[in-house]
């Protein structure tokens, strides 16, 4: 079915938990309930300029499967959404168990109550992988795709593997936590490797996005630069984007005559008093009892304003099933019972407390009522009710305490900011609240209002989309072509018609997957087996480039026919032959014993570092050491060094967690000249590699068409990419069985890439 209306041309499909629509169960068939979230609020102008599809859960899941097709057609056409239906165990597995009751709280630093539950997290898997179905069935090749929360956070890399040329945007909507936090989670490298689908991955916060980018380099070692990480021949932007709220709806609302007529009943209700609101769903997140402790501590401080405070507490039901939440809401009625019974008088109820869901035009007489908000979650994502207090205050009245961890704090710093767990911080605050005069409030308030009109809920997500859009065209603009099929098809045709060929390999990183410790690289039988069939064709000159040492690639490869390069060039070895032989002009060994003391004192100073002595070079092993220390060191360690080698025949070069010290006449460029010199010459030349130093490979070989780079490297002199060893090993084998095919053109169907 097209959803696409006059005059649009970009289609976005947003995906989330749930839809904008509800369906509720009635006596005469289903009610369609639009729902009033921040999202789907956030969104409304979006449809404007985009054809929006929004793909998510109904909120029910036992439907006649009669009655679906006429369901899906009805909230696609009057709704623009297309629904999801899960098995309602499943569902229930997905949502109150692996996202309710794992994510939720260990994402809020609540990791006590999380539960790590196998059954839990495979529910989530399939549910994930449910949504990417049904996008896949939606999706069409210029889409744009938009992944929102916690519940999806599989969901992006699926997307990807899919479609793997679609531009994939993804939305935190609570905290990231920690990696202290996060490291607790089982599965957390899955989380991690889900998101890292999307072109773009947004927070609400630079706190948030700097805890994800920490648990990135700790925990898969992948590093950032101006918030951008290369994975899988992608880069992936990493940013901020602070939810605003729909500025223009409050203004509405206070315009309107009924919400004024509420506002005046509730001021004759509270007459001569104060007030102090607070709106929360019920959550242990929310830092309620907290609050309600230091208001009790406040009124038995400050006699004075007892009977000339109230605060209205509301109070949101949510997961009324689950225990815990049980367990909060009798603590908190007890809270409420004993300070009203404690400090109420006759016409004075300290407290009142509404325990109920409140619709927007009873809400926003509330926020022009209270003198004072106390909006002090224990952690919170953004918490737009401080935002909505403000813009139910125009005039810059009222007087606004934020807790330091909701993620609105980054943005509302002129509010008096507590600890939520810092007692006398909140009653001070309190007090502070409200004594402070009107004057002191606007002061505080306008600046504020001013970012929120600048920066309000359409600014949000159209700053977010077009991110998206230039996140997506960076990925394919700034790397070399995916070897996809068309250049495949090229490249096996060009290795079967040749008959002198020069494949030159490098070894980590290329054959191999690179690994924490350097001698837990070891080919493995079936690596040993690919280049005896590559090499023992008598076409084929094998060569394997490597930054390993001599003795090491003897012992590893030795027993593979093909030539061996050590040390980037430092000294080679030819198939058959047992002598190795310098590859370069052996400088005095006297720099050596001047650079040896430095670099083992930043192997002292860095704990999981070490040094390696080779042939022709110092180098310093930094794979296994904290990687934000061991980065600071690097840094550090080359500069120190570039004031030791100046005017000298040295120089640096820095790899995957390596600083190496060697001659400048050592390099991979230089030593590929060996071969590419010979005569007669080769009809045939492929060099692959993942670093920078095989770019002296790729710089000798510009007018070469097949040099490929693994993984995603900024301008790269190489022509072609592919996402890592397993592709590399896959074209070799592809390429083997090439060699094989008949003359006549037509080639085996060999899979190579695994997108």
């Amino acid at each position: 079915m097209s959803h696409v209306h006059p005059g649009k041309k970009v289609r976005l499909i947003v995906v989330s938990n749930r839809l904008p629509v509800r369906l509720e169960a009635g006596g005469r068939g289903y009610e369609y309930v639009p729902s009033v979230g921040g999202l789907t609020t956030s969104l409304n102008a979006v449809r404007e300029t985009t054809d929006l599809i929004w793909l998510g859960w109904p909120g029910v899941n036992a439907v006649d499967p009669q009655d679906r097709p006429r369901i899906e057609e009805r909230l696609s056409r009057e709704y623009g959404s297309i629904p999801l239906f899960l098995p309602t165990r499943r569902f229930e597995r997905f949502y109150f168990g692996f996202s309710n009751g794992c994510l939720w709280p260990l994402f809020h630093y609540f990791p006590q109550y999380a539960h790590f539950n196998r059954s839990e997290w495979q529910a989530y898997v399939e549910v994930n992988q449910a949504y990417c179905d049904k996008i896949v069935e939606s999706a069409r090749p210029d889409d744009k795709i938009w992944v929102h929360d916690y519940h999806l956070m599989l969901l992006p890399a699926m997307i990807r593997r899919a479609l793997p040329e679609a531009a994939i945007g993804f939305f935190l909507h609570i905290p990231f936590p920690s990696y202290e936090i996060f490291r607790i989670l089982p599965w957390r490298d899955e989380i991690l490797e889900g998101l890292l689908g999307a072109d773009l991955i947004g927070f609400h916060s630079f706190s948030y996005a700097r805890h994800y980018l920490s648990s990135l380099l700790r925990l898969l070692g992948l590093e950032q630069e101006f918030g951008q990480v290369a994975v899988g021949g992608r880069l992936v932007k990493i940013d901020a984007f602070p939810l605003g709220i729909d500025m223009g709806r409050f203004a509405t609302a206070l315009a309107d005559p009924g919400i004024e007529a509420r506002q005046g009943e509730l001021a004759n209700e509270t007459q001569g008093q104060k007030v102090i609101l607070s709106v929360d769903r019920l959550d242990f997140t929310k830092g309620i009892l907290e609050r309600l402790k230091a208001y009790e501590r406040f009124l038995g401080r400050y006699s004075q304003w007892r009977g000339k405070v109230r605060l209205i507490a509301v109070c949101v039901p949510s997961r009324t099933r689950v225990p815990e939440y049980q367990s909060l809401r009798r603590e908190i009625d007890e809270s409420v019972g004993r300070i009203n019974g404690r400090f109420g008088q006759p016409g004075w109820t300290p407290i009142w407390y509404l325990y109920r869901s409140l619709p927007f035009d009873q809400l926003v007489p509330l926020y022009r009522l209270a003198d004072v908000a106390l909006v002090t979650p224990l952690r919170d994502g953004m918490n737009l009710v401080a935002k909505e207090y403000l813009a139910s205050h125009p005039d810059g009245s009222g007087a606004l305490v934020l807790s330091e961890t909701a993620g609105a704090a980054e943005e509302l710093g002129e509010a008096l900011i507590v600890n939520p767990h810092d007692e006398e911080a909140m009653i001070a605050a309190i007090r502070d609240a409200l004594e402070m005069s009107t004057e002191a409030q606007i002061a505080r308030n306008r600046p504020m209002l001013s970012r929120l009109r600048r920066y309000d809920a359409t600014r949000w997500a159209d700053d977010f989309l077009s991110q998206l859009d230039v996140a997506a065209s960076s990925a394919s603009a700034q790397r070399p072509i995916p070897l996809a099929t068309e250049a495949l098809g090229r490249i096996r045709r060009a290795y079967q018609t040749s008959a002198r060929r020069l494949l030159m390999l490098d070894y980590d990183g290329t054959l191999v997957r690179l690994v924490a410790s350097p001698s837990a690289a070891r080919p493995d039988p079936a690596l040993i087996e690919l280049l005896q069939t590559l090499a023992s064709d008598p076409a084929n000159t094998v060569v394997i480039i490597s930054g390993r040492d001599a003795s090491t690639m003897q012992a590893w490869l030795g027993q593979a026919p093909v030539d061996l390069v050590a040390e980037h060039g430092a000294e080679f070895c030819l198939a058959g032959e047992q002598e190795w032989r310098k590859g370069y002009e052996e400088p005095s060994e006297e720099w050596k014993a001047r650079l040896r003391p430095l670099m083992e004192l930043f192997v002292d100073r860095t704990p999981g570092a070490m040094l390696e002595e080779k042939t022709a070079s110092l180098v310093w092993h930094y794979r296994r050491a904290n990687p934000e220390l061991a980065s600071l060191r690097a840094k550090e360690l080359t500069d120190t060094l570039e004031g030791f080698i100046a005017n000298t025949s040295l120089q640096i070069l820095q790899g995957h967690k390596v600083v190496e010290v060697k001659p400048s006449t050592v390099s991979k460029g230089s030593a590929a000249q060996r071969w590419l010199n010979r005569e007669p010459g080769f009809d045939f030349v492929l060099a692959i590699g993942d670093d920078v130093t095989d770019e002296a490979i790729f710089d000798e070989l510009r007018d070469a068409e097949w040099t490929i780079r693994v993984g995603w490297a900024p301008q790269s002199k190489a022509r072609y990419s592919l996402n890592g060893p397993d592709d590399v090993r896959r074209l070799l084998r592809s390429l083997a069985a090439a060699s094989d095919a008949p003359s006549n053109g037509s080639l085996p169907d060999v899979p190579v890439l695994g997108l």
